[in-house]
């Protein structure tokens, strides 16, 4: 019988999987765009909300300038899609803006760039799961209830589905993306026909209302910084862009082909969604504040729906199916989007923890041929978040895009001296022609995401953003103390040309408890080590106790001495320590090995009644140089009648290592004058048994 740990891993993420299995979880483009998209796409969803309710600052009058906002939005989409197209082409690894700044300015700033993305990565995680289960509040009143509850619920059910592995994860969430595609498109063409084509005067719910400014004397400038702002919040809708370049590993072959196009088509996708949101909202007359208390007579308890619903309930009418059909989408690709976090995250970390950044743990897959370690780490991290922010956007969305701007713009910075170093050395006036082309791209590119950072950081700096920086300050540093670390190690480890001295001697030394089976066999391993010089040793924490064990001793004839320490305060560690140095005092090349008898038991709360002196013991000594630790195990009948079974069923179910040899083949190929192995246990003297 299985354990019922291991059960319950099985049902939640099904069988594990070998190493060779690794080809057939990758993701062909139809499965990788849902899997890679659901971030840049969920940010669509409210981009164009973050860019009305800025502009009604200054008045309703200001929403014309919406249209050219979005344009330069897409302006910037398009930029930075042009650029990750060559990045994944130039650096297929997976690594992404980090591996274009290392390689291009240097590990220090490739160090920035992987902080900011790993924090941005935990943030899409809460902040699309905290605007899901808002979404889905404003409908269900329980989950308005129990806001945070289902968000842990939420975040713990998308780790458990990315643990089953990367190809099932995307299966699952390909129908919800292409479903919210499609959805949305029909609704936006649907909506523009009839406006433009057909000639129908839609106009949204929020259409007549009377919007006060909240500003009503800005001046030039300050209307200049307003229109700055709210480029720099519509520019959430490029939040995602950048997952699919940490992410072509998992592409099928060829692998960076796939990346790019499917990178095409996510930049095509959500520019047409942003910039048919924000033309119908501007033929509906929609209107959307960021107080409501900007609305001029408005009715009472109003609450201010999003841009997707007011749009939803003009273009298909207020009650109908297809209006919940898109609420249902809305909510849906909000809670999936930080399944793009759970695919670029563990990459990211496991590139990290092989460059020594991280530590080691996040480079290796788990059963399922997942990076389990940092899918667990970054659901672990958001679940923090939620439950410090109560799970409110609000407070969240003030921490977002700041990582991701970083690392834009360092990426592209990257990709420039990446073209410069590459056009002193071509002469193909051909690629000469594209390399300069593409430059111009990055270096523009750079520009504006520059320009939106700097924006970001003045404008929500106090708001919250600050929490952002300090995070990514955090990483970086812990990172670069990491790295130090593993450089560190690797460098006292290293093989050096001297050939190791071989000790002088071996002084053997047996820790006595009792005169009891454990104890014995401890002796006799000890013996057939053949030291220079054994001897066993007790600690004189009772006289009445140890008188027991030396009487015993002499009983059974023990051929080895045993030497009583005292301790006079009744200490059993120090004594021991003390008599460990002193034996090995004498001269620097002996080596002193001790014997510690222990039990192996099979229940957890065993371990809690046994073995606790030893494993101080054996923890102080492991400080020690030039000595040695060795256990003796001694099985109780717990551990006999439960875990062997269980390991040898575990070890039956695993592959075979080794070359696979019949056992008649090993008897055929065995000298006939070779004797039966010996057990490694050593067994205890006739007198003891």
């Amino acid at each position: 019988m299985a354990s019922s740990t291991s059960l319950a891993k099985r049902l939640l993420l099904g069988r594990p999987f070998r190493s060779d299995r690794l080809q057939h979880t990758l993701l062909p483009k139809r499965i990788a765009l849902p899997v890679f998209a659901s971030d840049a796409l969920s940010s669509v969803a409210y981009a164009p909300d973050e860019i009305l309710l800025t502009l009604s600052i200054a008045g309703a009058g200001a929403f014309i300038y919406s249209p050219w906002i979005t344009l330069a939005v897409a302006v910037v989409m398009v930029t930075v899609v042009a650029s990750y197209r060559q990045n994944v082409h130039a650096y297929p690894s997976g690594g992404g803006d980090y591996e274009v700044a290392t390689v291009n300015l240097g590990p220090r700033f490739g160090v920035a760039v992987a902080s900011a993305l790993l924090v941005d990565y935990i943030l899409t995680v809460a902040v699309s799961i905290s605007a899901g289960v808002t979404n889905l509040g404003s409908v269900v009143p329980f989950v308005a209830e129990h806001k945070i509850g289902i968000a842990l619920v939420a975040v713990s059910v998308l780790a458990a589905l990315n643990l089953r592995g990367l190809r099932e994860s995307g299966t699952a969430f390909a129908v919800p993306t292409y479903a919210f595609i499609v959805v949305i498109l029909g609704m936006l063409v649907t909506g523009l026909i009839r406006v433009y084509v057909l000639g129908q005067d839609l106009r949204a719910p929020s259409a007549d209302l009377i919007i006060d400014a909240e500003e009503h004397h800005l001046t030039s400038m300050a209307f200049v910084f307003l229109l700055l702002r709210t480029f720099s919040s519509g520019c959430a809708a490029l939040t995602g862009v950048e997952a699919i370049s940490n992410g072509v590993p998992a592409f099928k072959a060829p692998k960076s082909k796939n990346a790019a196009t499917t990178l095409l088509l996510l930049g095509g996708v959500a520019i047409l969604m942003l910039v048919g949101m924000v033309m119908l909202a501007r033929a509906t007359h929609l209107q959307f504040v960021e107080d409501a208390k900007q609305i001029v007579g408005g009715p009472p308890n109003y609450v201010q729906k999003t841009v997707t619903a007011q749009l939803g309930e003009t273009v298909f009418g207020s009650g109908s199916a297809l209006l919940y059909l898109v609420g249902a989408v809305t909510a849906l690709i909000l809670f999936l989007a930080a399944n793009t976090a759970f695919n670029g995250f563990p990459v990211l970390g496991s590139i990290l923890a092989q460059d020594r950044y991280l530590p080691r743990q996040l480079h290796t897959r788990g059963d399922r041929l997942a990076f389990s370690n940092g899918i667990i780490f970054l659901a672990v991290a958001a679940i923090v978040l939620i439950v410090a922010f109560d799970a409110e956007v609000t407070r969240l969305i003030q921490l977002y895009i700041v990582g991701v701007f970083v690392s834009f713009t360092l990426s592209q910075a990257g990709m420039i001296k990446h073209w410069n170093r590459l056009l002193r050395t071509q002469r193909d006036p051909t690629r000469r022609r594209q390399m300069y082309r593409s430059r111009a791209i990055n270096t523009f590119g750079m520009a504006l995401t520059g320009a939106v950072l700097i924006v970001v950081l003045i404008t929500k700096f106090m708001l919250g953003a600050w929490i952002a920086i300090v995070a990514m300050l955090v990483i970086y540093v812990l990172m670069l103390s990491i790295r130090k670390h593993y450089v560190r190690v690797a460098e006292e480890l290293q093989p050096t040309e001297e050939r190791p001295v071989l000790p002088s001697r071996n002084h053997a030394i047996v820790l006595v408890s009792k005169v009891h089976m454990p104890t014995l066999r401890a002796v006799a391993y000890a013996r057939a080590t053949r030291p220079d010089t054994l001897t066993a040793v007790t600690v004189n924490v009772d006289d009445k106790d140890t008188r027991k064990i030396q009487d015993e001793w002499e009983r059974r004839q023990v051929p080895v001495s045993l030497t009583v320490v005292d301790s006079p305060y009744r200490e059993i560690t120090r004594p021991i320590i003390d008599f460990v140095k002193s034996v090995r005092r004498g001269s620097p090349r002996d080596v002193v090995t001790v014997f510690v008898p222990e039990y192996v038991v099979g229940r957890w709360w065993e371990n809690l009644l046994h073995n606790q002196s030893a494993l101080r013991i054996k923890g102080r000594l492991l400080f020690e140089p030039g000595v040695m630790v060795t256990s003796v195990p001694w099985q109780l009948r717990s551990s006999q009648d439960r875990n062997l079974d269980r390991l040898d069923e575990h070890l039956s179910r695993a592959p075979a290592r080794g070359p696979r040899t019949r056992p008649n083949d090993l008897a055929a190929t065995a000298s006939p004058a070779q004797e039966p192995p010996v057990s490694a246990t050593a067994t205890a003297p006739d007198d003891a048994r």
